[in-house]
């Protein structure tokens, strides 16, 4: 039966991936809760030991020998302790071996919920250990529920052979996106919570993460490291700005993201479900940068101001809309991506 008995420990460390040592600590608690349940008047000799090596486990009572007996649930006399050993004297301790089946139906039942429980203890902590591998990363989930009411969207995802599932709120969707059940779908895990139900991971789709990461798929000069994405500033389902930068010369980093007949961005364009893409090139220098994060919009100059990061840029009459963007989206983007706020005043009126 023991040899049974670690046969089927060994069996869920290969099965679930939980060490047998934790899961022999978790079977010593529950032995010791159960025998403690069942003999309160001696919960404080109970003694396991557990063997690997020699596939036994031992329950039993530390009795100390004494010549009058103040509490029987932890002392014996001398004639008492004959019956487990040749020549006891007092002041031995003599160990008194209990068989587990005499435990009773409710200390067992107890023994059993500590090992269950440790069980899901270990399975909990495997999973938030994988996922929180996998922070800031892109993960593949398959869409298993769609909440009417709040629009929530309940995903599986899985890392290796882990599995969990995560809720993708309201506010972390790409706004306009059609979602259906049993569709597969990108996600970015912005944080990897414990929690008493096991590991929260939080994800989106609207986080400027997933954008980079992406590019990290699609450019293998950016996987490689010789593309940089300096900043990003993103509005989901609507336009994102990149600023790119290249660390050899040889390689030009807009035309790598770009890629042959515009295959990589459109690739992501389609992920992202017709989101617009700008990609910049990055400069030391804040005047060049700044000209460059207004693109589609030409620009004439660009001039910092001293108090704080600002500037005032200058562009044609003609391009003035173009350069503030519908609804000034196209400038608020170009000053998250620079950390300028800027101030576009037509030529006419500079």
């Amino acid at each position: 039966m023991n040899a049974e008995f670690f046969e089927a420990i060994a069996d869920i460390e290969k099965e679930k991936g939980i060490p047998k040592e934790y899961m022999l600590e978790k079977i010593n608690q529950a032995l010791l809760a159960a025998m403690k349940k069942n003999n309160p008047e001696s919960a404080d000799c109970v003694k396991v030991d557990i063997d690997e090596a020699k596939k036994k486990i031992d329950v039993y009572f530390q009795m100390s020998v004494v010549d009058e007996v103040e509490n029987p649930g932890t002392e014996m006399t001398v004639d008492q302790a004959k019956k487990y050993v040749s020549r006891p004297a007092v002041g031995d301790t003599v160990n008194i071996p209990v068989e587990p089946k005499k435990f009773g139906r409710i200390a067992a039942q107890a023994a059993k919920q500590v090992i269950i429980q440790g069980i899901r203890e270990a399975e909990r902590s495997i999973v938030y250990e994988e996922f929180t591998s996998k922070e800031h990363e892109i993960l593949t989930g398959v869409i298993s529920r769609i909440d009417p009411r709040y629009g929530s969207v309940s995903i599986k995802i899985n890392s290796n052979s882990e599995f969990t599932n995560a809720v993708l709120t309201a506010g972390e969707k790409i706004p306009g996106e059609v979602y259906k059940e049993g569709d597969r779908i990108k996600v970015y895990v912005v944080e990897v919570r414990k929690a008493t139900s096991g590991p929260q991971v939080m994800i989106s789709r609207t986080h400027p993460g997933l954008v980079k990461r992406l590019f990290e798929l699609e450019v293998p000069e950016i996987f490689d490291g010789t593309v940089e994405i300096k900043s990003i500033a993103r509005e989901a389902g609507s336009r994102t700005k990149l600023a790119v930068w290249s660390n050899d010369p040889e390689v030009e980093p807009i035309g790598a993201c770009v890629g042959p007949r515009g295959g990589r961005v459109s690739a992501i364009v389609n992920e992202l479900r017709g989101e617009k893409m700008d990609i910049v090139k990055y400069s030391e220098n804040p005047e060049e940068f700044i000209a460059a994060a207004l693109a589609p919009a030409d620009v004439i100059s660009v001039t910092l101001l001293n108090e704080g990061k600002s500037c005032q840029v200058i562009v044609p009459d003609d391009q003035l809309s173009l350069a503030i963007g519908k609804e000034g989206q196209n400038v608020r983007l170009a000053a998250r991506l620079t950390g300028y706020k800027i101030d576009i005043k037509p030529e006419s009126k500079a």
